[in-house]
């Protein structure tokens, strides 16, 4: 069951998060239907990889671009998706009286500049993965104000998910609420009250490189495709 704990460290690292993170999955459902692991960040990728290989299920990566506030480069006011989704803070676009045809305008400048060049950077420019009727477990390492993630429920209802769950090891315990209220459900070991910064609760936690994430992404995508060659009888 999740907790609501004081702010501590709550994970030794990467590891011991995602091991944390597996056992609060429902590992047979996920197991005994089409599933499809959808890591929805660069941090999220590991996670996705790992409970990929817990229920025996492809995984991807779905990209995605912040769009940030003109007047404070410091502030996510919205995100686009490489589905060309996009999800607005309407509270901080409001509060900074930013006009939406700027958002659109700067999330278009997003998606042909930087995320259809991460498409091509870690899929070589394939598209995602179907989901057409799939169950679909959507991770990231872990959920802060909860804009990756809507936009990320968005781009893969759009694609046809028959049923959509979230898993992190970690979130704002508000954004889980939020979240609660239009997925089916949502998997974490740890539930923050004033949510701090995600270096905030490991012990050891290092950024990882593009090759890390490279390596993940590629070693998935042959797996998924050797899933997909039919095997042939002995001659």
């Amino acid at each position: 069951m999740p907790t609501d704990l004081n702010h501590n460290t709550y994970f030794e690292d990467r590891e011991d998060a995602s091991q944390q993170l597996i056992e609060t999955l429902p590992i047979e459902l996920l197991t005994n239907n089409e599933t499809v692991i959808i890591g929805v960040s660069e941090g999220g990728v590991f996670f996705a990889d790992k409970i990929a290989k817990a229920c025996q299920a492809p995984m991807d990566i779905l990209l995605t671009e912040p769009i940030l506030a003109p007047n404070n480069p410091e502030v996510t006011i919205a995100m686009i998706s490489e589905t060309e989704e996009v999800v607005m803070h309407k509270a901080l676009v409001n509060a900074f009286d930013i006009n939406e045809d700027f958002v659109y305008s700067e999330a278009h400048r997003k998606y042909e500049e930087e995320v259809l060049t991460y498409v091509y950077k870690y899929r070589k420019g394939k598209d995602l993965l179907s989901l057409d009727g799939k169950y679909v477990v959507l991770a990231d390492e872990c959920i802060e104000t909860g804009l990756t993630m809507m936009v990320a429920l968005k781009s893969v209802i759009a694609r046809g998910a028959k049923n959509i769950y979230i898993a992190t090891p970690i979130l704002d315990k508000s954004v889980y609420e939020n979240l609660l209220a239009i997925c089916d459900g949502v998997f974490c070991p740890h539930r923050i009250q004033d949510y701090i910064s995600i270096e905030y609760y490991y012990q050891n936690f290092e950024p990882l490189t593009f090759e890390e994430i490279e390596e993940i992404v590629e070693s998935q995508m042959q797996e998924n495709k050797n899933s997909k060659e039919p095997i042939k009888d002995n001659e």
